[in-house]
């Protein structure tokens, strides 16, 4: 995520989640993704697949991926990108630490914490860091970890608010959150969604109309990339801008083509990416 992934909320909704027992986490289950019900499942991976193609350059989940990307975020790290400097990192390894104590990257917390109290991009105290994630995902726990904090991302609560009820508006939302973040921030997807409902005056009325307010929403979220408001974005704005309009054009090609279900097979292409969804 190149921007956290509202630091604050999932810390306190993985904490409560990394406490229950396996029982509890498996009797849980049905409840987190309850959020997830107007998308069928095959829906749901092909949105996954969408985003992983711009976060990772694969259709396949990147678990094990670590990087540097210049973004000033740190690390970038795992399934959507949780990011070493913006807190969202911190919140996998805490909660992994919780459920599994004996392992290799708990020894990295107190590094960890002050990247993210300080929302810092410094890796040099991270030595080892990257192998260690990565030997991580030979466990279990760590990718059902990972897969646990992006679904309490919250776009699609956000997507039912405004009444968005088709694959492709309530997917657009949750691309959205993974990059720009759920925080309070201008450049944050809860701050370009009001900027949206402001200028659509309102959610989605009528289904014949949610095309339009997709695209509208799309549209502001092109705007932001061109007007960035986080004082971070504006330093690191040209590459931001540059690397992140490719999936929003990409997102557009498929409103264009009125694949509303995101039926597969989804052809993604870009300037730099050309990948199939099946």
């Amino acid at each position: 995520m190149k921007l956290s992934i509202i630091f604050a909320t999932v810390c306190l909704l993985m904490t409560t989640w990394a406490q229950m027992t396996p029982q509890q986490r498996k009797r849980g289950r049905e409840g987190l993704y309850v959020t997830w019900a107007q998308m069928t499942p095959q829906q749901r991976k092909r949105c996954e697949q969408f985003i992983s193609i711009f976060e990772n350059d694969s259709i396949d989940i990147q678990y094990s991926y670590v990087e540097d990307i210049g973004d000033g975020r740190g690390y970038t790290c795992g399934k959507f990108g949780f990011t070493t400097a913006t807190g969202d990192a911190l919140v996998v390894v805490q909660t992994f630490t919780k459920q599994n104590p004996f392992n290799s990257l708990k020894k990295y917390l107190p590094e960890l914490e002050r990247l993210a109290r300080e929302v810092s991009n410094d890796t040099s105290h991270l030595d080892g860091f990257p192998q260690a994630w990565k030997a991580s995902c030979a466990d279990r726990l760590f990718i059902e970890v990972q897969d646990e904090v992006s679904a309490e991302i919250p776009a699609m609560k956000l997507a039912d608010s405004v009444n968005l009820k088709t694959a492709l508006g309530r997917c657009a939302l949750y691309d959205c959150i993974i990059e720009h973040g759920g925080g309070d921030d201008g450049d944050s997807m809860p701050s370009i969604l009001d900027r949206t409902v402001s200028q659509r005056k309102g959610g989605v009325k009528k289904s014949e109309d949610e095309q339009y307010w997709i695209r509208a929403f799309l549209d502001m979220r092109l705007e932001d990339f061109d007007n960035p408001r986080d004082e971070l974005n504006k330093r690191h704005q040209k590459g931001w801008h540059d690397d992140s309009v490719q999936r929003v054009y990409a997102m557009i090609t498929q409103l264009n083509e009125y694949n509303l279900d995101f039926d597969g097979p989804m052809h993604v292409k870009t300037k730099d990416f050309d990948k199939t969804i099946p």
